[in-house]
Parts: C-alpha cells; sequence; structure tokens
C-alpha cells in the first residue's frame, strides 16, 4: 500500500473535523491539567491535595457516566460532543476568574474539576461510539490508529506548552486554554454524526437501559477482560498526579521541567500510533495487549527509581508506549464487538473501567505517597501492574492466546 493510502481516512470530512476538534480540545486539557497540579501544589505543598485533583474529577464521572452512555444511544452524538467542550471551555475560564481575582481557596479549584468531570462524563461514551459512524468500516482500523496518534502528539505539545506558558503565570495558561476550547467547539458543531433513534428498540427505555452496556460487557468474556486489565493497570501504574512532586521534589525541575515529563508518554504513544498506522497489528493480538501492559507497568517503576531526568523521560515514553499498543488492540476488540444501537452504553462502562481509573488512579497515587512516600509509591505502582497482567493472563486465558481480532479470525481459530 502507498503511503497516501495509508492516510486516506483523512478523505472522509466528518473525520477530519472531529479530529482536528479532539486534537485542540486535548491540548487545551492538557495545558490546563499542567496549571492546576502546579497551582494546587503551590498553595499547598500537600500531595494529598495533588490526589484530592483527580478524586473531584473521578466522583461526578462516576455517578454520570452511564447515564451519558444512554444519552449517547439516544441523541446524536457529535451534539453532545460539542456541548461537553463548551462545558470545559466554561470551566477553563472560571479557572481564569478565580485565578485573576486571586482566590486562594483550593476549594474553589476543586469545583470547577467537579465542572470538568461532568463534562467528560458525558463526552467519552460519545466521543469512543462517534468514531465508527465517521468512517467507512475498512478505514475505522487506520482511524483509530490515526486518531490515537494525533492524541498523543497533542498529549506532547499540551504539557510542554502548558509548562512553558506558565512561567507568564497561571492566569496565562487559562486565557490559552479557554481560546482553544471555544475552536474546538466550532469545529465539531459541523460533524454529522447521524441522528440515532435506539430509543425505539426494545430494552432502550428506563432506568434498566442505562445498565444495558453493563450487562453486555459482563457477558462477554474478552470484552470484560480487554477493559478490566486497563482498569487495574492503569489504576496502580499511572503515576501523573504524583509529576508535580516527581519533578520539584526528587529531579529538581521547573514547570517546564514538568511540562517535559507530562510529555514523555505522550512522546512514546504517538511513535507507537504511528507504527501501527503503517504496520496494524494483524496477529498475536492477546500477546500484544498483555505484552504493552507488562512495559508499562515495569517502565514506571523504572521511572519510581530515578533521579535523572534523562531516564526519567526515557521511561515515560517506553511506558506510553506500552500503553499505547494495550490501547489500539482493546479499541478495536471492543468497538467491533458491540452492536451500534448499545455502543455508546458499552463506552460509557469502557469510561468506567478506563477513562475514570485515571482519576481514580490520581487518588491513589496520593494516598500511596501519603503512606509510604513518593519515590516507593510509584516504584510500588509499576509493581503492581506487572502483578495485575499476570493475573489477568490466568483469569481470561482465552483473551491471552487470542491470535487474530474476532471480526476477522478465519475459521477454526481463535
Amino acid at each position: 500500500m502507498s503511503v497516501p493510502g495509508r492516510l486516506e481516512v483523512l478523505r472522509e470530512r466528518d473525520f477530519t473535523l472531529f479530529l482536528s476538534a479532539k486534537l485542540l480540545v486535548t491540548l487545551a486539557a492538557e495545558m490546563v491539567s499542567v496549571a492546576v497540579g502546579m497551582q494546587v501544589y503551590e498553595l499547598t505543598g500537600d500531595l494529598l491535595a495533588l490526589g484530592l485533583v483527580g478524586l473531584a474529577q473521578f466522583l461526578p464521572f462516576v455517578v454520570l457516566i452511564l447515564p451519558a452512555g444512554q444519552v449517547a444511544d439516544r441523541k446524536e452524538r457529535s451534539r453532545i460532543i460539542a456541548f461537553c467542550f463548551a462545558l470545559q471551555g466554561l470551566a477553563s475560564a472560571a479557572l481564569l476568574g478565580i485565578t485573576l481575582a486571586d482566590l486562594r481557596a483550593v476549594g474553589l479549584i476543586y469545583a470547577v474539576l467537579v465542572l470538568l468531570g461532568c463534562a467528560r462524563a458525558f463526552m467519552m461514551p460519545a466521543s469512543q461510539a462517534v468514531l465508527i459512524n465517521l468512517v467507512s468500516a475498512p478505514r475505522f482500523a487506520q482511524a483509530v490508529a490515526l486518531h490515537s496518534s494525533s492524541f498523543h502528539v497533542a498529549v506532547i505539545v499540551g504539557p510542554l506548552l502548558g509548562g512553558v506558558v506558565y512561567l507568564g503565570g497561571p492566569h496565562a495558561v487559562y486565557v490559552a486554554s479557554t481560546t482553544l476550547f471555544a475552536c474546538a467547539v466550532l469545529l465539531m458543531s459541523r460533524v454529522r454524526s447521524g441522528v440515532h433513534h435506539f430509543e425505539t428498540q426494545e430494552g432502550s427505555r428506563g432506568a434498566g437501559a442505562v445498565f444495558e452496556g453493563l450487562r453486555f460487557v459482563f457477558s462477554r468474556p474478552l470484552v470484560l477482560g480487554a477493559v478490566s486489565l486497563d482498569l487495574f493497570a492503569v489504576l496502580f501504574g499511572g503515576a501523573v498526579a504524583l509529576l508535580p512532586a516527581m519533578a520539584r521534589d526528587v529531579l529538581q525541575v521547573d514547570a517546564a521541567g514538568l511540562g517535559l515529563l507530562r510529555a514523555a508518554p505522550a512522546a512514546g504513544a504517538a511513535l507507537a500510533a504511528v507504527a501501527l498506522v503503517w504496520r496494524p497489528v494483524h496477529r498475536h493480538v492477546g500477546r500484544w495487549m498483555f505484552g504493552g501492559v507488562a512495559v508499562f507497568g515495569a517502565s514506571m517503576a523504572l521511572f519510581g527509581l530515578s533521579a535523572s531526568l534523562p531516564l526519567s523521560v526515557a521511561a515515560l515514553a517506553l511506558s506510553g508506549a506500552g500503553d499505547m499498543v494495550s490501547v489500539y488492540v482493546r479499541q478495536i476488540l471492543v468497538q467491533h464487538e458491540t452492536p451500534d444501537a448499545i455502543r455508546g452504553r458499552v463506552s460509557a462502562v469502557n469510561a468506567v473501567f478506563i477513562g475514570a481509573s485515571n482519576q481514580l488512579g490520581d487518588f491513589e497515587s496520593g494516598v500511596a505517597a501519603r503512606l509510604l512516600g513518593l519515590v516507593p509509591a510509584v516504584v510500588f505502582g509499576g509493581a503492581a501492574t506487572l502483578a495485575v497482567a499476570g493475573a489477568w493472563i490466568r483469569l481470561f486465558p482465552v483473551l491471552a492466546r487470542m491470535d487474530h481480532f474476532p471480526h476477522l479470525r478465519p475459521a477454526g481459530s481463535l
């Protein structure tokens, strides 16, 4: 296949608009994350306060995510996403107002983060479910890899940009992020994913419909194993909330150095995603997924032991590459195994297992750091992730032995 052929998915207008909007939103969100982390740590000097940044976003997320999945199956998904982008822009503007007014009560920042958690609760299932609606079926795997690579490019640039802009004060970051959110809303408003009428289908009304995604996931061992593996890997292995403390107290670098650390996992993930665009995974997909999780865990343990900025950046980049491979396999598996009529609700469950684990993992990291100390907490998290990978190989042997994706599986093979 020629190189242009590998990017032919960009000819899909709605996908290109969606991709551009997500790029801007990710840049803005990463900038806000750097600014909030630095601002809270400067105001409190408390590791647990960094963990509470994650908890403030997790609690509304976990309460709203299942109803949000039902909304994604009953309304036009692109409109939901645009509205959520607007809410995130409003939250960024609120953080700007708090900073300019010199309101030093950390509780106000946590309150705004609750709004961000609400917006992400409705955005995540809609944005996960909509991707397959924006491209033709033969281009879906290519769209997954390209979407992931562009996402991680934004995650590379966002923290770096946020760290540099933060040198001018947190208010400068919030001005830039609010502008980016506004541009993303304009782009997303032009996307048409199609109006879905799943509410007329059997089982899609009433309180029971909210839990349809859960019933589906727990009835499919392949899907359950894939999403729960990532849940526990990120829950224990993620140390994003502790990066401000690692940067200042262990590596002794400033906000620009923190931005470099925040960008490193995305750099590794982006390189892995680009490789997957050119050489997609077709065989031994179970081994690739578990191998990615193992690399992630080992790399996080190495990061915890490092006292050198270059080694820390390299370890974080390797962790991002491992995570990217696991995410790629899981997303293709889950989306193809799920009927479109309940894809929003299944994506909501996926978001609970995976997306929420980022915020809950931040809280776990803060608690572990308070109890064990900063460096031991990071090392413990990486080791726990390796233990999770080993346990899941035993709990879900069919997933570990899976050779082809189910929708591409030759007759008689796993």
